[in-house]
């Protein structure tokens, strides 16, 4: 492109690179082209210039904004970190809530919600686990409120750290325990699927693990241990349980989709759990794959640096449906264990310590355990107690592949048969004898194999309540149900969950739903043929899920559905009455001044006369200056149509106020 002038003004060149004329200033200079911080035009040779490496100047100018951008969030996190705050937060706090307590703008804390793909309002309560995944960007450190102490789970796993601290010098190296976190839809199954070589994807609904499970590979003599975890948010308490026992984390993330909200929050349960990381980029094998774009997100979004791009994280590109890039993981995972050696460690002959990874009740064997051996090795008789309460003895060990076993060591998943008490996910069993329970109950199950949930037990009168029955296939899952529907509920409505138990739906979870008038939702269990009919008679809704998504939002639209509009009466402005126009049966035309507010069209007029209102209509039309206008402000004059029994004189006030009716959210 040619110019005949000497100079070119500065307005047209910004206008032509479609940038506004002071960057242009604050830019040229910064790439070489120092034409003062007033000038008005430009030489020609200089413009030209300008305009031919435009495309390249342009991306200069933007990559310079990126690192300007990333070097300031980092000295705000270095700020934020040095000025952490301490706050204690109930289970469920409104935004509001949150602000007053910590002293942090309202509209930062909606904006750090957004940010993790939460849409929340003012009023809007938020839950313990939200709160803490933004509270690091906001400089916040924040504890359960009215504990002052640590965790159970971080008291438990206290205690393993020290039956491994008094045994340093009888300490083995064992098999690293990898815990597989990611997007629900970013390939961890199938990443799983290619490690252990086995298909237990088509067994999954909709391409999502519905419990955790543990499986074991070996690679050059060496073992390692895999956790498979749940992807989706539905299962945060279940996800940071696995990434307690777990020694390296792989965080997947896919080349075609990058990072996504899943996975930042399944990030900072590992960041919280000081866990080395190995990001899995996955479904490079896809044509809108893109790494290095993925590998962009990762580093402004995680902070999370390639290790070719200068940083310390290990990012391995790989092909899960394809295979690719799979034994180098592998590999990758061997020399940071071996890196980490010091932290993966156990004493075979101390005291056996294993954490819970699954439980459930099978019909004929009673509570079934998953349990990761951590510390000591569990032999078949072995007693079982958890917090000093006897559990029952193991009376068969089986590995993961299903084979009998006399005894698991370090690092190995075995299921244990024999319990009398099912423990729960997380538990830490240890080796030993506890105090026996006067009644045979099992932990949160009665004989039937069922929970009483303890929002049942909360009663508010005041507070409209869905009742709903939950029989679900195995403890996890039952657990990952309770805590999802408990952040769907509002505060205008409550899930009141009456039963929920373990196995198949039975007569008598029939009967219970009828009593209580509530549903049976039945998450990977049948409903007998002989019972359908017995349904049928009582009217009892029952419906079946394999996806806990599904059941989750049927259980949101019923509760939305029961929510009550609500009319909201906003008081808008008043008018003094100076003339009337004209008086009809069921209408007046109008004239007055605006004394406060504003009056709008289509609201509503309260007649107040001498102190008192005496009649109510509608106003429909408004005149200001002989044009229909939408409102009228204070202080001005205007004409009005006011629809109802004619009743106005020179002199009465009309009161004017806006009526909307809501449906309020949950």
């Amino acid at each position: 492109m040619r110019f005949n002038i000497t100079n070119m003004n500065i307005t047209a060149l910004a206008r032509l690179l479609k940038i506004s004329p002071q960057e242009l200033r604050e830019q040229l200079p910064k790439l070489g082209f120092d034409i003062g911080q007033k000038a008005i035009k430009i030489p020609k040779p200089i413009a030209n210039k300008i305009i031919k490496d435009w495309p390249r100047l342009r991306r200069q100018i933007e990559t310079q904004k990126r690192i300007e951008k990333e070097q300031q969030e980092a000295e705000m996190k270095e700020k934020l970190k040095a000025d952490k705050v301490t706050v204690k937060l109930p289970k469920l706090i409104t935004v509001r809530e949150l602000s007053d307590i910590s002293n942090i703008p309202v509209n930062r804390i909606l904006a750090e919600l957004m940010k993790n793909g939460i849409f929340a309002s003012l009023n809007e309560k938020i839950d313990y686990d939200t709160a803490w995944l933004i509270s690091e960007d906001l400089g916040l450190d924040i504890l359960p409120e009215g504990d002052d102490t640590e965790e159970p789970e971080e008291k438990e796993q206290d205690k393993l750290k020290e039956a491994i601290k008094d045994q340093k010098d009888s300490l083995q190296s064992r098999a690293p325990v990898v815990v597989v976190m990611g997007h629900v839809d970013h390939g961890k199954t199938r990443l799983l699927d290619a490690i252990r070589e086995t298909n237990v994807i088509e067994g999954e609904a909709g391409g999502i693990t519905q419990h955790i499970g543990a499986y074991q590979i070996e690679k050059n003599n060496k073992k390692i241990t895999f956790i498979d975890t749940p992807g989706h948010e539905a299962f945060t308490a279940m996800r940071s349980r696995g990434a307690k026992i777990a020694d390296i984390a792989i965080l997947v993330v896919a080349a075609d989709d990058g990072v996504k909200p899943q996975t930042v929050e399944a990030y900072r349960i590992l960041e919280k759990a000081k866990l080395p990381v190995i990001v899995a980029i996955n479904k490079i094998d896809k044509p809108e794959a893109n790494i290095d774009k993925t590998k962009q997100e990762l580093s402004s979004q995680l902070k999370l640096i390639p290790e070719d791009w200068g940083g310390k994280t290990i990012m391995a590109p790989i092909s899960a449906k394809a295979g690719t890039g799979i034994d180098e993981l592998i590999d990758t995972l061997l020399l940071l264990a071996d890196v980490e050696s010091e932290n993966i460690q156990a004493n075979p002959g101390g005291q056996p310590l294993g954490s819970v990874i699954e439980s459930n009740i099978d019909k004929g064997a009673g509570p079934v355990v998953t349990l990761l051996v951590q510390n000591g090795v569990f032999k078949t008789g072995d007693s079982l107690s958890y917090n000093g309460i006897d559990y029952g003895k193991v009376r068969a060990l089986y590995n993961y592949l299903g084979e009998k076993i006399d005894e698991a060591g370090p690092s190995m998943p075995a299921k244990i048969i024999g319990l009398k008490i099912s423990p729960e996910v997380g538990d830490l069993l240890e080796v030993g004898e506890g105090r026996k329970l006067k009644t045979k109950k099992i932990k949160g199950l009665d004989q039937g194999s069922s929970l009483q949930s303890q929002s049942s037990q909360e009663e508010d009168e005041s507070v409209k309540r869905f009742t709903i029955l939950i029989k679900s296939d195995v403890l996890g899952s039952a657990e990952a149900i309770e805590e999802s529907l408990l952040k769907v509920q509002g505060s205008k409505i409550k899930v009141k969950i009456i039963h929920k138990g373990l196995g198949n739906i039975t007569e008598g979870d029939v009967s219970r739903a009828e009593a209580a008038g509530a549903m049976i939702a039945g998450f990977n269990v049948k409903i007998p043929t002989g019972l359908e009919e017995i349904v049928r008679e009582k009217g009892v809704e029952v419906k079946m899920y394999n996806v806990i998504y599904d059941l989750i939002n049927d259980v949101k639209e019923k509760l939305e559905s029961m929510i009550d509009e609500e009319v909201i009466v906003t008081d808008l402005g008043k008018l003094k009455v100076l003339a009337i126009f004209r008086t009809e049966a069921k209408k007046q035309i109008v004239g007055g001044s605006v004394l406060e507010g504003k009056i709008e069209k289509d609201t509503i007029i309260d007649i107040e006369r001498k102190g008192k209102i005496i009649d109510r209509g509608v106003l429909v039309n408004l005149q200001s200056g002989k044009q229909e206008v939408d409102y009228v402000s204070e202080g001005e004059e205007c004409g009005l149509v006011y629809e109802g029994e004619p009743v106005i004189e020179e002199g009465d006030i009309l009161i004017i106020k806006k009526q909307e009716t809501i449906k309020s959210s949950l």
